[in-house]
């Protein structure tokens, strides 16, 4: 059984050597990856770093201020674009790939099928952006295949909803925004139903139409099934085909569930293997989601990732953990943890933790308390701090999606595309070794790849500091991990105490034992009823104990 890591990464950043960084610069001036440049030497160093999957992010053709009209690609009006580059959010067509990402734009998508396959090569499964909720305003599509209607192509716009049309519509009103003029006025991708958006609103982006009456209290009309459900389904279907493996379904929750529950079982029904993440932040959804929707993930972002931060930022107790595992005990395999993505700010960042080593403790946490995927953003694991102001985005402690952008660690590790981490300095190649160490650890060892856990946090005396310590057992077979982190700034001595039910649980005798920490390899004697030893300040042991001590 695999444990599911995903690295992230935005090939627009990851593969653009260009580093020039010119302030709201144009591709011309700063540069942008391309498929051809995420080489097999990249791909074998993100597969050794541990990764099972890539989520390629920002793929699908999107809204750009970038000209390609001279390939056939209408041009985007740049005052409902975010950025030179754009919002990959933003989707101008869902049957094709962003030219910015191609050497040559006329054959861009055999490029990405030639990074498909690469992957493929490589042992790791692809996923892509599935956003379904909303589209570009000026959304066309000039590549879906024949017969195919593009969005809206069909809509009566007279009418301010109807489960036929795939808009939402205000009949009798403008939508302006700077140069760009829309009648009649469509809703907003953020159920905005005005033709007069904030500049805090998803103003660059047009709302899809399921069915649902949001104006007459959400009633649903499902029945015929709306014309949208079947013109995603046959998106989604498109890319499976290619050999896609995966879909990150963006802001999943704004569509309805039963949507998702019958375009799922659509797909799985002549690809039984593709898998599905959604983006739900809210918690009250999440059974609904996976029980109901098919979906086989879920962000844990409001419970594990908020509770987390806050204990690294020394906020919250650690031993407050344990709350948060069993807010979802239920449904855990299906939750997937992170600290970092393209929406959240860098931990190395100045609104963060200030340094990549800080997130230590809370890693090993999330990546070996449950048999769930685990996932982490390109650069994370070199400590960058996305500290830049690159145009559109400013200095928020994120890399950029919406301009074009280098991004320095990625680039030292990139080395022009030897991707042999020649050019890191020593703290960033110490933190990449502690993360190749650490994923390795969860996906080699079958105590995390699908053991039982049992949370020690409760029984821990007075040499344990439950505010900034934490420790837990993992078993399956004859392995049996002892987990046990350190949320302090400063060096440890601890006790950490095994008690009676635990051994039960995990079919330990009592016994002398030798445990040896698979991250440092360091060992220390003790017992199946506690282990006293020192931890770092802001270290954790992962320690494998060996009852055939002599």
């Amino acid at each position: 059984m695999a444990k599911h890591i995903i690295y992230q990464l935005l090939p627009r950043t990851f593969a653009n050597f260009n580093q020039s960084r010119v302030y709201n610069g144009t591709i011309e001036e700063n540069g942008c990856g391309k498929f051809r440049d995420i080489n097999s030497s990249a791909l074998k160093a993100i597969k050794q770093l541990g990764a099972t999957h890539i989520w390629y992010t920002g793929i699908l053709e999107h809204a750009t201020a970038t000209d390609y009209s001279s390939f056939g690609i209408a041009p985007d009006n740049p005052s409902i674009v975010k950025g030179k580059a754009g919002s990959p959010y933003a989707v101008k067509d869902y049957y094709d790939v962003d030219p910015d990402l191609a050497y040559d734009v006329n054959n861009r998508m055999q490029e990405f099928e030639d990074l498909l396959r690469r992957t493929h090569q490589e042992g790791m499964k692809v996923i892509i952006d599935f956003v379904a909720n909303h589209v570009a305003r000026q959304y066309h599509s000039d590549k879906k295949p024949l017969g195919v209607r593009d969005l809206g192509e069909a809509d009566h716009s007279e009418w301010a909803f109807s489960p036929l049309n795939n808009f939402y519509y205000m009949p009798t009103e403008h939508f302006r925004w700077g140069t760009y003029s829309e009648y009649p006025a469509k809703a907003t991708g953020n159920d905005c139903f005005s033709a007069y958006p904030t500049p805090n609103d998803w103003y660059e982006t047009v709302k899809l139409n399921y069915g649902v009456y949001y104006e007459r209290g959400g009633e649903k009309q499902f029945d015929p099934i709306p014309a949208t459900w079947f013109q995603m389904r046959d998106i989604l279907l498109f890319w499976a085909e290619k050999g896609v493996d995966a879909f990150r379904c963006d802001m999943a929750e704004m569509v309805p569930v039963e949507f998702w529950h019958w375009a799922i079982e659509e797909v799985r029904r002549q690809y039984p293997q593709v898998e599905f993440i959604a983006e739900v932040y809210n918690p009250a959804l999440y059974r609904t989601f996976i029980s109901y929707g098919g979906f086989d993930y879920l962000y844990d972002k409001v419970g594990m990732y908020d509770y987390l931060r806050g204990v690294t930022s020394k906020s919250f107790s650690a031993e407050g953990i344990s709350a948060q595992w069993q807010a979802t005990d239920d449904i855990r395999d299906h939750m997937l943890y992170f600290l970092e993505n393209h929406d959240e700010q860098r931990i190395a960042s100045g609104f963060f933790c200030g340094g990549g080593i800080y997130a230590e403790p809370a890693m090993v946490v999330l990546t070996t308390l449950g048999t769930n995927p685990v996932m982490i953003y390109a650069g994370q694991e070199l400590g960058e701090k996305g500290m830049d102001a690159e145009g559109f985005s400013g200095v928020d402690g994120r890399t950029t999606i919406f301009d074009y952008w280098g991004v320095r660690s990625l680039q030292a590790f990139a080395n022009n595309g030897k991707y042999d981490g020649a050019l890191l300095d020593d703290e960033q190649k110490q933190l990449r070794q502690f993360y190749q160490l650490l994923l390795n650890i969860a996906t080699q060892h079958p105590a995390i790849t699908h053991g039982r856990m049992f949370d020690l946090e409760y029984a821990q005396g007075e040499r344990f500091n439950r505010r900034e310590q934490f420790a837990f057992l993992r078993q399956a077979e004859d392995e049996t991990l002892l987990v046990v982190v350190n949320f302090a700034d400063r060096k440890i001595d601890l006790h950490v105490n095994i008690p009676q039910e635990a051994r039960d649980y995990c079919g330990l005798p009592m016994t002398d034992v030798l445990l040896t920490d698979l991250l440092s390899g360091s060992t220390v004697e003790g017992t199946t009823a506690g282990v006293d030893f020192t931890l770092g300040a802001w270290k954790a042991a992962i320690l494998k104990i060996n009852t055939e001590k002599k």
